[in-house]
């Protein structure tokens, strides 16, 4: 059921052996069956709201970071906010494919929501983007984010789960990622270590390049003793920003740090914020400038975008540096709106970036 304060702001604000050769700066080679990016990940509703630092003490979350709670916490948080959220759909790698799917590809979400009203929404705003859904549903309602944007633009999130968390191992099959070129996991799926098993087995049993967003550096620090061995084992494309890598290699020179992301996967991303991201293939580093003048109105989904552009590009069989470039105009342009739903001008502007 709707909370009372949320006031609803409609608008959309091959299998793989080993490792792949060095390729000259080339993105994944196209294959004509092979084109489709499918996300993985949790289907959750994204509550907005403007909120000062005060606000973030006084609810006792760390600032920035991801904290998961109960249906009851959540709304005793949301009835403490000064004004009405935007409501959109939301989750990281829905946002992606969303990005995916806008700047033409194919593109394909697999999650779990609730047999309700907000499930339906959620369902019919995937349809609307360009986006296949795959979606398992629940007795539990649908998930959840107060997504809390502070006046630095970063963005606190307090999460239920709800039916993204009923998500059973035995449901995410080879069939869930059917004609795969990548599929692109949220870090959020580590907090459930025998799904999170089961998905990496699926993805690759299909064929797919598994791409893993580290997500927040609280899901980091929470996944430690895992996260080095799924990482080996399974992963191709890792991206982290600052606080992520740092949570994960302790490191805080940048250059060490990439490094070491880049040790056990075939490609790697540092996203550095304002200024810009280096991604490291084999062993080349590109460094990609940001796009726009560096200034955020919220960062909520920067991440996310980033992802949307790069996995696009490489797909698509783009450099790397093309890749960067195209990816920093989709997080420049979502950092510009509320929320994660870049308008179509936004989406106007990123695609004259292909044509360069």
């Amino acid at each position: 059921m709707w909370s009372t304060r949320m006031a609803i702001r409609v608008g959309f604000i091959v299998r793989w052996s080993g490792r792949s050769p060095a390729n000259q700066g080339v993105g994944l080679k196209r294959q004509p069956s092979k084109m489709r990016i499918v996300g993985l990940g949790s289907a959750l509703v994204d509550m907005l709201v403007n909120e000062n630092d005060d606000f973030i003490r006084r609810i006792g979350v760390k600032k920035g970071g991801m904290t998961l709670v109960a249906m009851p916490d959540l709304e005793e948080i949301l009835n403490q906010t000064s004004t009405n959220p935007i409501v959109v759909p939301g989750g990281s790698a829905c946002n992606t494919v969303v990005g995916i799917g806008r700047l033409g590809g194919l593109s394909r979400f697999v999650g779990k929501r609730g047999d309700d009203d907000i499930g339906q929404y959620f369902q019919n705003a995937l349809i609307e983007r360009g986006v296949e859904p795959f979606l398992m549903t629940s007795a539990l309602p649908t998930g959840r984010v107060l997504s809390i944007i502070t006046p630095d633009a970063q963005r606190t999130m307090i999460t239920y789960l709800g039916a993204s968390a009923d998500t059973q191992p035995d449901e995410i099959t080879q069939a869930c990622f059917t004609d795969s070129a990548v599929v692109h996991m949220e870090g959020y799926l580590l907090f459930d270590p025998d799904l999170m098993a089961a998905s990496l087995n699926a993805a690759k049993n299909a064929g797919a390049m598994v791409s893993l967003d580290l997500a927040s550096f609280t899901v980091v620090e929470q996944s430690k003793a895992i996260l080095d061995d799924i990482i080996d084992e399974y992963v191709d494309i890792l991206i982290a920003n600052e606080d992520e890598a740092l949570a994960y290699t302790g490191i805080n020179d940048e250059t060490v740090a990439l490094a070491r992301l880049a040790r056990h996967v075939t490609t790697a991303v540092l996203k550095v914020g304002a200024r810009g991201s280096f991604i490291q293939h084999e062993n080349r580093v590109y460094r990609i400038p940001a796009q726009g003048p560096g200034t955020a109105i919220d960062t909520t989904g920067a991440g996310d975008l980033w992802a949307s552009g790069f996995l696009f590009g490489l797909v698509n069989g783009y450099t790397y540096e093309k890749s960067g470039r195209l990816a920093s105009a989709c997080g420049f342009e979502v950092c510009q709106v509320i929320g994660a739903d870049i308008p179509i001008e936004g989406w106007n502007r990123i695609k004259k970036k292909l044509e360069e």
